[in-house]
């Protein structure tokens, strides 16, 4: 995905009909920015992935696989490849023997930080919420 989305405060302006969540395109696309974006992040793992970058900082191949409890190698690949061409991701590779290949968030995965903790944050509190013994009605 290639498309420009721009998640800053600034764009408070009315919605023009290119950026309105309103009904699809003529071609069929949705015309919404936020779903252009929530669409990116939905895929499987890729938050995560995200995540784990964000945290621990770049890392390898190798690295991320064993962060990212359960992925395959085949999916870690299909989703580093899909976050690079989205410039959410950064591949540094050196050509050493071994080659060594690095990943990193690029600057527009680092815009991402403040939701990517804001959500961490609701899902940590929604846990401590849901660990809670539930009252009864009769209360």
């Amino acid at each position: 995905m290639t498309a420009q989305t721009s998640l800053s405060p600034a764009s408070t302006a009315a919605p023009t009909p290119a950026a309105s969540c309103g009904s699809p395109a003529a071609a069929g696309k949705p015309t919404c920015p936020v779903d252009a974006v929530l669409r990116l992040l939905m895929g499987p793992w890729t938050t995560y992935i995200l995540y784990v970058l964000r945290t621990q900082g770049p890392r390898r191949f190798g690295e991320l696989k064993r962060e990212v409890t359960g992925i395959s190698a085949k999916v870690l690949t299909e989703r580093l490849r899909m976050l690079e061409e989205a410039q959410l991701v950064r591949r540094d590779y050196q050509a050493t023997i071994p080659p060594q290949v690095t990943y990193s968030l690029a600057p527009r995965g680092a815009e991402l930080t403040p939701l990517l903790d804001m959500v961490k944050d609701i899902a940590i509190r929604w846990q401590s919420e849901d660990a809670q013994p539930v009252r009864q009605a009769a209360e």
